[in-house]
């Protein structure tokens, strides 16, 4: 019976929204988990899965909807500044900040056009003091790792000082730096390389690994 409410839990996913979602997963979890558990300890197994299954619906139904509250929070605060928000496979929120939008070459300080979007993010992050926030930053591939790796370090450093210079405590805030090894696309082009000269922004609870 378990396998039978994963099963269907699972296959009416893609018909879902993502807190509908969050609840059929949640159950299909909680069948399988209360299935075991019961009979291993001389219960019935179906009777485990059944409720297995409810509590484990309301548990993946109250993170779905939290997760979807601070994506909203999140969109709302950064809306007009072209950054998709996005729920990732691991439960976090990630920002992706638009390609236009860059470090100048060999330069960590933040442009013009990306403070805007930090206010926004900041004003989000403030009404929600117990997410926490990771920047990670990248760098195209001109120059080598030795001056590539710690200038994405700095990059990453840039955007949690402009963070907290608006109210983020730093603490909430970890930063880390990825050089040239994770491209978005060729570096072949001016315009190429300054799309790779990024940072990206993830966001998630503190009990989540990540």
């Amino acid at each position: 019976m378990a396998a039978v409410t994963t099963v269907a839990a699972l296959a009416g996913c893609a018909n879902m929204d993502e807190r509908q979602r969050g609840t059929a997963g949640g159950a299909a979890i909680g069948a399988v988990a209360g299935a075991v558990l019961s009979s291993a300890t001389g219960g019935k197994a179906g009777t485990g899965a059944i409720v297995g299954g409810a509590l484990g619906a309301v548990a993946g139904n109250v993170w779905s909807r939290h997760m979807e509250d601070k994506r909203r929070a999140m969109e709302q605060a950064t809306q007009g500044t072209g950054v998709e928000v996005t729920r990732t496979a691991d439960n976090q929120l990630k920002l992706e900040v638009p390609s236009d939008i860059s470090f100048a070459t060999n330069s960590a300080v933040v442009e013009p056009r990306l403070r805007p979007v930090l206010d926004g993010f900041a004003n989000g992050l403030n009404s929600g003091p117990t997410t926490v926030v990771r920047v990670i930053g990248h760098t195209d591939n001109t120059g080598s790792d030795a001056i590539n790796d710690p200038l994405s370090l700095r990059r990453a450093e840039s955007v949690r000082n402009y963070l907290v210079d608006r109210g983020v405590r730093g603490d909430r805030v970890e930063v880390a730096g990825r050089g040239s090894r994770e491209p978005l696309v060729s570096n072949d082009t001016a315009e190429s390389r300054s799309k790779n000269r990024r940072v990206e922004i993830f966001l998630r609870e503190p009990q989540q690994g990540g």
